[in-house]
């Protein structure tokens, strides 16, 4: 039923620094670029997904729910969205899950360079069953314009996004059981906790576990995002160049990867960098 991870949107303040940050770290243009109905829009089309860097425009309730959401959480991930090829079956299956769907609506947004029109489905679930993680599901009529390299060693495509989570084992049952997607590792280590990767397209929806008492009942949060890369020292250099904090490239945890994290020009978000060695065990 999920096909694949659509987008994740990213709720700033400015919505031009933003943009700036991001077409740094990715080495590509924008792909689309709209405002309408209280917000600014930006977003990244990579290989497989979007990042879609939002911010509040004038005074409306949309504009006022942004800013209430960035003054009590400060900049961040806000949601993510999954791609379906039928929203009406999708939105039937949440039901059934008592995962309380909104109906289903349909909407429209213009490139304010373009002028080209995408038009989408969408529905989403109830926050309090999906464990305060916000997750929606979107049916596209075409597909959205690719963001255009503008440096050498772009970051291609996204490899994982990150919740957080003080119950793995109600999380688990979400993201596998219930939403159907196919549980591809379960390791736990003393070090770092519990991690289990989930299938969604070709990239992973990672849940971790890091034991703490005091956040037993705390709600799920997205937390941070990794990227694809095809030579990480290359990557590296560019994003040194461009004054970026960066760490040294170290072997990954998964086998056959290297690895990279970025300390800054990410509003904020934890981000890794991947560049796949060997295909993994």
């Amino acid at each position: 039923m999920i096909t694949g991870l659509d987008h994740v949107v990213l709720l700033v303040n400015d919505i031009g620094a933003g943009t700036m940050a991001y077409q740094t770290l990715f080495a590509c243009a924008p792909a689309w670029q709209s405002a309408d109905d209280g917000a600014e829009r930006v977003l990244f089309t990579l290989d497989n997904m979007t990042l879609e860097l939002m911010s509040p425009k004038g005074n409306s309730t949309t504009a006022d729910r942004i800013r209430a959401v960035i003054a009590e959480q400060g900049e961040g991930l806000a949601n993510i969205c999954f791609r379906t090829g039928d929203i009406a079956k999708m939105h039937r299956r949440l039901d059934r899950l008592a995962l309380k769907p909104e109906p289903i609506t349909e909407a429209e947004s213009r490139d304010a360079a373009s002028g080209a029109t995408l038009s989408w489905k969408r529905t989403r679930a109830a926050t309090d069953a999906t464990r305060g993680v916000r997750l929606f599901f979107l049916e596209l009529t075409k597909e959205r314009p690719r963001s255009v390299p503008s440096a050498d060693a772009p970051i291609t495509a996204m490899d994982h996004v990150v919740v957080s989570s003080a119950d793995p084992e109600r999380a688990a049952a979400l993201y596998g059981a219930r939403l159907g997607l196919d549980m591809a590792l379960d390791r736990s280590h003393p070090d770092w906790g519990r991690l289990m990767f989930f299938r969604c397209g070709d990239l992973i929806v990672e849940v971790v576990h890091r034991p703490d008492a005091k956040a037993d009942k705390a709600p799920d949060k997205l937390w941070g995002l990794s990227w694809r890369v095809a030579d990480v020292e290359a990557t590296r250099a560019r994003l040194v160049s461009a004054g970026i904090d960066v760490s040294d490239v170290r072997t990954g945890r998964k086998p056959g990867t290297r690895v990279l994290t970025v300390r800054s020009g990410t509003c904020g978000i934890p981000t890794l960098l991947v560049e796949r060695t060997a295909r993994a065990a």
